[in-house]
């Protein structure tokens, strides 16, 4: 700047701190850099930029397709979910270097060529690239990617390809405002949503598969026809499929009748209903003996056939001691298992144990939801009025359903990024309380950080925090671990 004096702020808390501007290249997001090292090493954005239909005019082009999804993908993998991020981030250095497709200081120099990108795209740009997301043949192109990014990240990491995997199914409800084409009151959450489906590989957390459906639709709704796909794609390309867990919403016929023609097994909780109250008394008692200090359960195997089954199917009753916090009471409560593994393959805690293992796939949903926390608002309303005047030319609305359908894949990948990046922090540097890594910690820590960029010649220098460079040690040894993906691709044509 040229008066610095003029443009320095002094801290009446404290006489000797004085702040200032300049024009050096500073960041507050360096962790873009570190998300753009794994996806160069798994190859994501390349793949899906290389298959999405781009309906701009070659000549007209300013920001490549890669470079615009790149943007949307680590701002959101970042914690900047909203487009308006993209105005403020423009023409930070951290963030221009890990989207550009140029080399060397390129990136960072202001273009003579008004057709090259100078620095990210603007939110009017990104808004557009929904619109462009949103198309039949680029949405189909996503739900691939979702698979593909999950197939890469298990095949790359260092213990190599499964023997087997488990198949987590679960629904969520996504509450929306005011109107959003497609979205529905559900009574059972009681807020007027969209109500996806999701399948997530357990072995990894990757997301495998996302539908985005109406709000009212039961948990149930399509859930073969989402998941029969996803089992041929993992069976094929990744490992067999040796189980599939789901909640009580689940089971029906039109489910577990064809996993069982697969020979697939699956363990689903069961919703309890009057006959299945009726079958579960008998055993609803303590065992003989004092109650030890620690609460207690136990299982019991039953036979049952619902009317809409058929055929008769293995059910483990669960029986739990809970506290009344108010009283101090012991009393007991019980919940049922569906599963078509036999008693003999698998004993009912085994059962148990298995099941509760899904608890992780919830946490994940959880993390999605209030970590990337999507925003899916995305309407079908036309301008009528600009700045108090009608609108000098009218466009067709954009069909607000698909749009969100393809926002909603879009943050589904970013996910996957995140995720394995997780990944690797988990394997390298395992967290001391043992929980691994948060998605939240995971940005506060290796993404969300502070750094100064230096160029010196032709090369660039990012200075970060000592405790920051020994994360980001870790993790690029984690990234150099990774197996390069040699397995074709399930659409490589």
């Amino acid at each position: 700047m040229p008066n610095s004096q003029a443009n320095t702020l002094p801290c009446s808390f404290n006489g000797s701190v004085r702040i200032e501007g300049r024009p050096d290249r500073l960041t507050s997001d360096a962790g873009v850099l570190a998300v753009r090292e794994l996806d160069h090493r798994l190859g994501i954005s390349t793949w899906v930029a290389e298959r999405l239909v781009d309906p701009r005019h070659s000549a007209f082009i300013t920001h490549p397709l890669v470079e615009l999804l790149r943007a949307r993908l680590y701002l959101i993998a970042s914690g900047r979910r909203h487009q308006d991020h993209a105005d403020r981030l423009r023409h930070d250095a951290a963030c221009r270097l890990a989207v550009s497709e140029r080399r060397g200081l390129s990136p960072l120099e202001t273009p003579e060529d008004p057709w090259t990108p100078n620095g990210l795209a603007s939110q009017p740009t990104q808004s557009r690239l929904v619109e462009t997301l949103a198309m039949k043949p680029n949405r189909a192109v996503l739900q691939d990617a979702l698979f593909e990014s999950a197939r890469r990240h298990v095949l790359a990491r260092p213990e190599g390809r499964p023997e087997g995997v488990t198949l987590d199914i679960d629904s969520k409800a996504f509450q929306v405002y005011g109107y959003q084409k497609g979205s529905a009151y559900n009574g059972h959450y009681h807020v007027r949503c969209y109500h996806p489906i999701a399948t997530m590989l357990a072995e990894s957390g990757d997301w495998l598969a996302a539908e985005l459906r109406p709000g009212n639709v039961h948990t149930a709704d399509g859930a073969w026809e989402h998941l029969r796909p996803v089992i041929d794609r993992v069976e094929t390309l990744i490992a067999p499929v040796t189980a599939v867990r789901g909640d009580a919403g689940f089971p029906s016929e039109k489910l577990l009748g064809p996993l069982e023609a697969k020979n697939i097994r699956y363990v689903f909780r069961l919703k309890t209903n009057p006959v299945l109250d009726r079958l579960a008394k008998p055993f609803f008692k303590r065992p003989v003996g004092r109650p030890p200090n620690e609460l207690r359960e136990w299982v019991h195997e039953l036979t049952y056939q619902a009317k809409s089954w058929s055929k008769p199917r293995r059910l483990v009753l669960v029986v739990v001691e809970r506290c009344d916090q108010g009283q101090g009471e012991l009393f007991l409560d019980y919940f049922f298992l569906l599963t078509n593994w036999t008693a003999g393959e698998r004993a009912g805690l085994d059962a148990l144990a298995f099941y509760r293992q899904r608890g992780t796939m919830e946490g994940h949903l959880g993390e999605f939801s209030s970590v990337l926390a999507p925003a899916l608002s995305c309407t079908s309303r036309p301008k009528t009025h600009v700045r108090g005047k009608p609108p000098k030319k009218t466009t067709v609305p954009r069909d607000g359903e698909t749009a969100n359908a393809a926002t909603f894949l879009l943050y589904g990948l970013a996910y996957n990024l995140a995720n394995a990046a997780r990944g690797v922090m988990n394997r390298e540097a395992p967290r001391k309380n043992g929980d691994g890594w948060h998605l939240v910690s995971l940005r506060e820590c290796l993404l969300a950080v502070a750094a100064r960029l230096v160029v010196s010649g032709r090369r660039v220098t990012v200075i970060v925090q000592e405790h920051v460079a020994d994360l980001w040690r870790a993790y690029w040894r984690g990234l150099e671990r990774l197996r390069p993906t040699t397995v074709p691709s399930h659409n490589s044509s």
